[in-house]
């Protein structure tokens, strides 16, 4: 999904990743699906998104094959929630990339804005983004938690392309 061009048939690699990867829309709301909160209005009332800018993200990572969309019960009618697939598990490296380097090297606005990548195989913080600093096991979506200090005190392991349905509130069961 580019940003204001396709750059997907570009001969560099980085520019092709950029085409999917490079929005922050895209990013985010893959980081709400990593986070169990695959649900439209969830997911938008998190992202304080427009319908319209959530709409077309969703549709883009659908398309790329990052996000697949999963029947759900709302006790009244079916609907659909947004999983990840293989693919987009295979993102997190670059997500985890991002929230290390913005704790690094830009400034919080507030005590409550950290977000930090933990190895629940040893329960440390890693500074690595595919690695665990710590004890040197690969990091996997199976084996990783994020600590948003802003959404709750204990870190929340990440969804998987098999993870249960969300609660209501759009966190992981």
């Amino acid at each position: 999904m580019a940003l204001r061009s396709d750059w997907s048939q570009r001969t560099c690699s980085m520019a092709r990743g950029l085409d999917i990867l490079g929005d922050p829309w895209s990013m985010l709301v893959l980081r709400e699906v990593f986070f169990g909160n695959g649900r439209f209005e969830a997911m938008k009332a998190r992202l304080g998104a427009a319908d319209s800018v959530l709409t077309k993200r969703l549709a883009g990572l659908v398309e790329a094959g990052l996000l697949t969309r999963r029947p759900y019960d709302d006790g009244g009618r079916t609907r659909k929630e947004y999983v990840l697939t293989a693919k987009g598990e295979d993102a997190l490296p670059v997500l985890n990339a991002v929230v290390i380097w913005a704790e690094k090297h830009l400034p919080a606005p507030s005590g409550q804005a950290h977000m930090f990548v933990i190895h629940t195989g040893c329960g440390e913080r890693t500074s690595s983004a595919d690695t665990c600093t710590a004890c040197g096991e690969p990091l996997t979506a199976t084996n990783t938690s994020w600590h948003s200090l802003s959404r709750t005190a204990d870190p929340v392991p990440l969804a998987t392309s098999g993870t249960a349905t969300p609660d209501q509130n759009g966190t992981a069961a």
